[in-house]
């Protein structure tokens, strides 16, 4: 099993440009005195220059002397194209405040962003935070139920949406009693209603000097509504100074420099989507491309292509689907203008690893980090060895440890499964769950914030993830991760996609049941089951082999792409789904 082979830094066997070294330089010399005031210092803090994120993202840029470098290089379903210099974008986001504030939204108040990835999104979002209300995006596919439990939850006054989605806001709002006023961006002849309005952002007078909100480090800044296993979405409150470490991991770990164009596939309800599809790029004056289209490896290809994109941060649900589709596409594209690559939202299957230095030349680094953390704190660093199947090693800024299941000490013998636990006090960390203090205070444990997942660390320092707390296998006493299970499924040349989960078992307390999608021209079939069963057991041990292979048409997924273990375990166990409104549906 390939599972924990060292990758040196990447392969470059496709001609590329010149190599530079990697802006964290050394991983070891970077963690030495480490402060963060190093990108306080960057970002010009302490001169008197606002804290407020938007016009750090914008006003600041210009001032550099980027104001005509483009910001945004935004492509359509169809085609369509539109791009932004930094310049629009502090213009543009100066108007979107302004007209927001003339209609009477405040600072401190929720918008909410309900809107593909057009571009009145990503200005928008820069412009509410310069009013000094608090974004609150979520992703457009979701239903008007969900939708109202999360602006209810919020009390949010205002929502920035399309016409094709004014439906599911007009069904929400006869339950949300604060949602004074719906935005709609393209509204065009469609007749409005009370409390709608339409704004044209191109048609719009132009606001070139606006007065942002003086934001204090601690002000509000990014509601993100996140789903737990049970009860009700929980909304993540971050705060300005997460810019601090959303600006440096964003240097050091996606290693972007000033003449990249940086492509991140995360759609911004996602915190992915903003921490690093927003705030990380502009934050360091990096030209950003923006593909509002779904998956597609030919269109993915092609858009890579056409947009020399040299750093690509995307997913593995989307990397499993590309190596689904084989090499062929790939061979058919000049994709020399990638040099790194970094994957986030699940763990990295090693696989993954090594099939992507066959495909483009370079292995993606796998990050790991939380809507709650706001930024990466558990990374594969350029220029350092990749362990495939390992998370990395925790950022300079963060400290991490495996602590034990009960006392939540820090363990210090490698290999041993417990809980991932950091020092709580980084800047992008959340101040808590909105209306949920108490929801809060459980993510905090003998001075450690928990992270929820069961991991290791090596003797070399190395994290690796066994399992989120609830998606942990015990089989006869024995703990086994799904993520190793569905590792070694991924290997078989049947396998498409996996997940591992346990099953009730009157023997062994549970046992492991595997839920399998198959590559095209592959048929289920009790030989083929038995033939992944054994190729399992071979790979890891008796206790790690599945029970049982489910076969279905696809699995249940987070419109971010990540595969929901916990719907199959609980269907497994006949207990309630939990929030799953976030799923994507079939």
């Amino acid at each position: 099993m390939r599972n924990g082979e060292t990758i040196g830094p990447a392969l470059l066997e496709l001609p590329r440009t010149e190599v530079r070294p990697p802006n964290i330089g050394s991983w070891e010399e970077a963690r030495k005195g480490f402060a963060w005031s190093v990108a306080e210092r960057e970002l010009g803090w302490g001169r008197g220059d606002p804290v407020n994120i938007g016009w750090n993202l914008s006003d600041r840029i210009c001032r550099l002397g980027r104001a005509q470098k483009p910001a945004l290089v935004w492509e359509g379903a169809e085609g369509q194209e539109r791009c932004y210099t930094f310049d629009d974008l502090r213009v543009l986001s100066n108007t979107m405040a302004a007209w927001l504030g003339e209609r009477g939204v405040g600072p401190g108040e929720r918008v909410c962003l309900f809107l593909d990835r057009v571009p009145e999104l990503y200005l928008a979002f820069v412009g509410i935070l310069k009013l000094g209300a608090v974004v609150q995006p979520l992703f457009s596919a979701f239903g008007e139920e969900s939708l109202a439990t999360r602006l209810l939850d919020a009390g949010t006054c205002c929502v920035v949406t399309q016409r094709k989605h004014l439906p599911k806001v007009r069904r929400a709002r006869t339950l949300l009693p604060d949602l004074r006023l719906v935005v709609v961006v393209d509204a065009g002849d469609a007749k409005l209603g009370e409390g709608e309005v339409a704004f044209d952002l191109d048609a719009e007078p132009r606001v070139e000097s606006y007065e942002v909100f003086p934001a204090q480090p601690e002000t509000p800044s990014v509601l993100h509504y996140t789903s737990g296993t049970t009860g009700q979405p929980k909304g993540a409150q971050h705060v300005h100074r997460s810019l601090v470490s959303q600006f440096l991991t964003t240097k050091w770990v996606l290693d972007l420099k000033e003449d990249d164009v940086y492509w991140c596939n995360a759609d911004p309800g996602w915190v992915t989507g903003t921490s690093y599809g927003i705030i990380g790029p502009w934050s360091n004056g990096v030209t950003q491309v923006v593909l509002d289209a779904g998956f597609g490896a030919e269109r993915w290809y092609s858009f890579l292509e056409k947009r020399r994109v040299t750093v690509w941060y995307s997913a593995p649900t989307a990397i499993r689907l590309l190596m689904k589709e084989g090499l062929v596409p790939v061979r058919r594209h000049d994709l020399s203008a990638l040099r790194h690559l970094a994957s986030v939202g699940e763990p990295l299957n090693p696989e993954a690893v090594h099939w992507s230095r066959d495909a483009y030349g370079l292995p993606f680094h796998d990050t790991f980090w939380q809507t709650e953390t706001g930024c990466i704190v558990v990374s594969n660093y350029p220029g350092m060895p990749i362990k495939a199947g390992s998370m990395g090693k925790p950022f300079p800024g963060i400290t991490a440890a495996i602590l034990d299941l009960k006392t939540f000490e820090p363990i210090a013998e490698p290999g041993r499964v417990g809980m991932i636990g950091l020092v709580p006090g980084w800047p992008s960390m959340i101040r808590g769950y909105w209306n949920n203090p108490a929801g809060y205070a459980k993510k905090f444990a003998n001075g450690w914030y928990l992270t929820g997942d069961r991991g290791t660390v090596d003797a070399d320092g190395y994290f690796w993830f066994v399992g989120r707390d609830d998606d942990v296998i015990n089989t006869g006493g024995h703990l086994v991760g799904p993520f190793e299970v569905e590792s070694a499924l991924l290997e078989h040349p049947a396998v498409a996609e996996s997940a591992a989960v346990a099953k009730p078992d009157p023997v062994n307390m549970e046992v492991v049941k595997a839920f399998v999608t198959l590559k095209p021209g592959r048929e289920a079939s009790p030989d083929l089951e038995l033939e992944i069963m054994n190729f399992v057991r071979k790979r890891l041990s008796p206790i790690a082999m599945p029970q049982e292979i489910a076969f279905v048409p696809s699995l249940p997924r987070t419109r971010s792409g990540k595969i929901v273990r916990r719907v199959l375990r609980a269907q497994e166990f006949g207990e309630p789904l939990g929030d799953v409104s976030t799923l994507m549906e079939d």
